[in-house]
């Protein structure tokens, strides 16, 4: 059983309520945007990501309750919640090849079975954020698929795949406006578009295309959902870990456009990497903490792990003690494939790992979904 700053929580709780009952009036200030733009319960949800860190940090994992290690489709199950007893607080969840009207992900994901593992994560009172490895309009590659260079110019208005493009966001636009419970509230979603594009392996990245391109990529985006009405997003800015400073904002779309900034990085190498992974997030996470606060945004690390978690203490040793210095709202872990037997970020039962990650379950630092407070009232 975790022992918390009781106090700590009752403070954020009052906090939460207090920012709720202020009246938004601009999308500028990112920390109250207008409602005529976000619904009530993704208004809360962003004041929530910027409170959250006066507790701890949320855990989140990808894909997490659709499939784990030798699993899938098992009702209420979870490769995290056998193990701790608890969901993840974040789900991750990934929509490529939704812009083609398929039934399926590219991670071979029903889109109904999702929608609805989505409510179910609302309802427990947790969050979900959206990544979206779209396809290449040009060659009808996937995202990884860089050789054709321009796919971006060819995207934007006069471009050639323009109304394709839009074509293809649309059908995004319908996922997002369908995630409503019984009730009839929309889900709110950290979206993360056009992610890690201080790299060049997606067609969006640095070195296919420019600079201003891959702003006007954003903002088309962000404009066109909100001409569809989808009013339940947060957009999360994640680049790679390519560097701080410069390198980190020189694709950034405005103040207007983003609520959160994240980053994606991953430990690599196993012990040889751990200095390197560390010293890597000790750099840029300084760097997101002061850049939070002069934005007035929430920062994250929207993605990451070691694959296979060969190291027994990963988890309180490494990951633990680099990230509880800097007020991050969440991490979250990258999916557990049932389909590739050693491609997995969380442990499961019986793995090298896990009971040490029952210490960290219990670091009353690391929130899972029995641990937070109320994200959307």
């Amino acid at each position: 059983m975790k022992v918390f700053n009781y106090l700590a929580v009752i403070a954020l709780l009052i906090s939460l309520v207090a920012c709720t009952n202020k009246q938004s009036t601009t999308k500028e200030d990112a920390s109250t945007p207008d409602s005529n733009i976000n619904t009530i319960e993704t208004q809360t949800l962003l004041r929530s990501l910027s409170q959250i860190p006066a507790i701890g940090f949320m855990f989140g994992h990808q894909d997490d309750p659709l499939y784990g290690v030798t699993w899938e489709g098992d009702s209420d199950r979870s490769d995290v919640k056998s193990i701790v007893g608890d969901y993840p607080a974040v789900m991750g969840f990934e929509i490529g090849r939704i812009e083609k009207g398929g039934e399926e992900s590219l991670d071979n994901v029903n889109f109904d079975t999702m929608r609805q593992e989505i409510i179910n994560q609302y309802n427990r009172g947790g969050m979900t954020t959206i990544s979206w490895h779209m396809d290449n309009p040009v060659t009808g590659g996937d995202s990884w698929d860089v050789a054709t260079k321009g796919v971006v110019t060819s995207v934007l208005p006069n471009g050639e795949n323009h109304e394709i493009f839009l074509s293809w966001l649309q059908y995004g636009a319908e996922f997002f406006n369908s995630l409503v419970t019984d009730d009839g509230t929309k889900v709110p979603v950290l979206f993360r578009p056009w992610h890690e594009h201080t790299g060049s392996w997606f067609w969006w990245g640095k070195d296919n295309c420019t600079t201003e391109e891959y702003k006007e990529l954003w903002i088309l985006t962000y404009n066109f959902f909100q001409e569809q009405g989808v009013n339940n997003l947060l957009y999360g800015y994640s680049p790679d870990s390519q560097g701080p400073g410069d390198i980190y904002m020189e694709r950034y779309s405005g103040d207007e456009y983003v609520d959160l900034l994240g980053l994606d990085t991953y430990h690599r190498d196993n012990e040889k990497g751990i200095e390197a992974y560390q010293n890597t997030l000790n750099t840029i996470l300084s760097f997101l903490t002061e850049e939070g606060k002069r934005r007035n945004k929430p920062i994250a690390l929207t993605e990451t792990g070691l694959e296979a978690i060969p190291i027994a203490d990963w988890w309180t040793e490494v990951l633990l003690p680099t990230i509880e210095k800097y007020p991050i709202s969440y991490v979250l872990l990258w999916r557990n494939a049932r389909e590739r037997p050693n491609h997995y970020y969380a442990p499961y039962p019986g793995q090298k790992s896990a009971d040490d990650f029952v210490k960290f379950y219990n670091n009353p630092k690391t929130l899972f979904v029995k641990d937070i407070p109320n994200l959307y009232k």
